[in-house]
């Protein structure tokens, strides 16, 4: 393959059909590949670490992984359907310019994303490199950016070969775990604790449904003949398995180390596996795992940088030198944020989880019910462009109900800096993010069910379209 075909021309705007490549089982190896990693190891600890117990913090994982899993891969069978960015198919229900307001917060959270997965796999780094960590996160940053910037074929590319070399990684320190713990004890020791499960259950739920703002990314360049079930099971099967492997490792470790894996997350886990040359080959595992999230996050960024800016200023394509500049901005954000935070690491990023829980379930549930209920998978394409067009440059009712379902979860909420009224009636059960899907799922549901089509395909209300040539083909 020639380099400039490596590099990739596009970035917001419709991938044609001349330029579809690949089949479904992409979205299981890049999943698999970004899930088997260092911060789904400490995200599946944090049950535990916060006072669950073995059994029920794995099922509570379990449940948490394929209801978000379920919701984020139904995000990804959008891709092969429009050829479209995720978050560029918020237009339809926000408005063009409107989608901004939850672009802005699906930024922030790229950011912090970037920095928690620069702080783990900048330890790593510095290990391979012989230096300290604040070199080794500026170092990690720089080749993320740096694979980000060349694109979607290199992205899909890191990801099958993460899968292979993390999923090899996590076999051979599982077994290496389990001659160290005696397993039967750590399962023997089972108390239900609802409070406990409900977290544990949030925490992969949240780390799920994190992927969905931008998870349509990386399944855009499928052919348009795709099968969306082929797509929604690879990419659930991917992610969920990629990330209760990591997540199960996390609790095992956590329950059988105590302090010693809370004082140095990434030096216990190697340590765990040995020393010498299998040392560094599982430093270098740890930061090939966070480079392929990062990446992902760095990309994810740059396309909704552009989608924000361009609802504004009417852009549809980037060059190269721009394409740089966004991405130039994300490491440098996220590498800000990584310096500033790495010595309060754990409490910071469960926190952060169950933050950004409350922002983007309510977004799923709107996105969603507008594009399988309302629209039925069918978009005017060349109106997400236009704020004078058929979507309009502000759709308030949806950034109401948007706000509604935000609003809604505050009483429900629980983290280190912020706890709701009705927490503590619940026993301490954190269940936000169940209100964050319901509400406006039902208000937004309600609200446009009298645009919705004319049954037999017939002419649409303002809200939705007319079979034409520009909209996306029905399935």
């Amino acid at each position: 393959m020639a380099a400039e075909d490596l590099v990739e021309r596009r970035s917001i705007d419709v991938v044609p059909d001349d330029e579809r490549h690949g089949t479904a089982f992409s979205q299981f190896t890049l999943w698999l590949g970004a899930n088997l990693q260092i911060t789904a190891v400490v995200t599946g600890a944090l049950a535990v670490v916060f006072g669950g117990d073995v059994v029920w913090s794995l099922v509570g994982l379990v449940l948490g992984n394929l209801l978000g899993g379920a919701v984020m891969a139904l995000h990804s069978a959008q891709g092969p359907k429009l050829g479209l960015p995720q978050m560029i198919q918020s237009r339809a229900q926000f408005g063009v310019k409107g989608a901004v307001v939850p672009l802005l917060l699906v930024i922030l959270m790229y950011v912090g994303f970037f920095a928690s997965g620069s702080v783990l796999a900048g330890q790593a780094t510095a290990e391979l490199t012989h230096t300290n960590d604040t070199t080794g996160i500026v170092l990690f940053a720089a080749v993320t950016a740096v694979m980000a910037a060349v694109g979607y074929r290199v992205i899909h590319t890191l990801g099958r070969v993460a899968s292979v070399i993390c999923a090899l990684a996590f076999v051979y320190l599982g077994i290496r775990l389990l001659d160290r713990v005696d397993l039967s004890a750590l399962l023997s020791d089972a108390h239900f604790d609802l409070p406990m499960f409900l977290l544990a259950v949030s925490l992969s739920a949240s780390w799920q449904l994190a992927f969905g703002p931008y998870v349509a990314d990386y399944s855009r360049y499928l052919p348009r003949t795709t099968s969306a079930k082929a797509t929604f099971w690879w990419t659930l099967s991917g992610s969920a398995l990629g990330s209760q492997w990591s997540m199960t490792f996390g609790v095992l470790v956590a329950a059988s180390a105590g302090d010693a894996f809370l004082a140095d997350q990434v030096g216990y886990v190697v340590g765990l596996g040995g020393t010498g040359l299998i040392a560094s080959s599982l430093y270098f595992v740890i930061a090939l795992g966070k480079l392929t999230i990062n990446v992902l996050n760095t990309y994810g960024g740059f396309m909704s940088m552009v989608t924000s800016i361009s609802g504004f200023r009417g852009q549809r394509v980037l060059g190269q030198r721009g394409r740089a500049a966004y991405i130039a901005v994300i490491m440098v954000a996220g590498t800000a944020v990584a310096l500033l935070g790495k010595d309060s690491f754990l409490t910071s990023f469960k926190d952060f989880l169950l933050f950004l829980l409350t922002f983007f379930t309510p977004w799923s549930a709107i996105n969603l019910v507008d594009y399988y209920l309302i629209s039925r998978e069918r978009y005017d394409i060349p109106a997400l462009f236009d704020p004078r067009g058929r979507y309009g440059a502000w759709r308030w009712d949806a950034l109401v109900v948007y706000g509604v379902g935000v609003l809604a979860q505050l009483p429900f909420l629980a983290t280190h800096f912020y706890t709701g009224p009705l927490v503590e009636p619940l026993g301490g059960a954190d269940v936000s993010w169940i209100v964050g899907l319901v509400v406006p799922a039902v208000l937004y549901w309600a609200l446009a069910r009298r645009n919705r089509p004319v049954p037999g395909g017939g002419a649409r209300t303002e809200r939705g379209v007319s079979p034409t040539a520009t909209e996306a083909p029905a399935p």
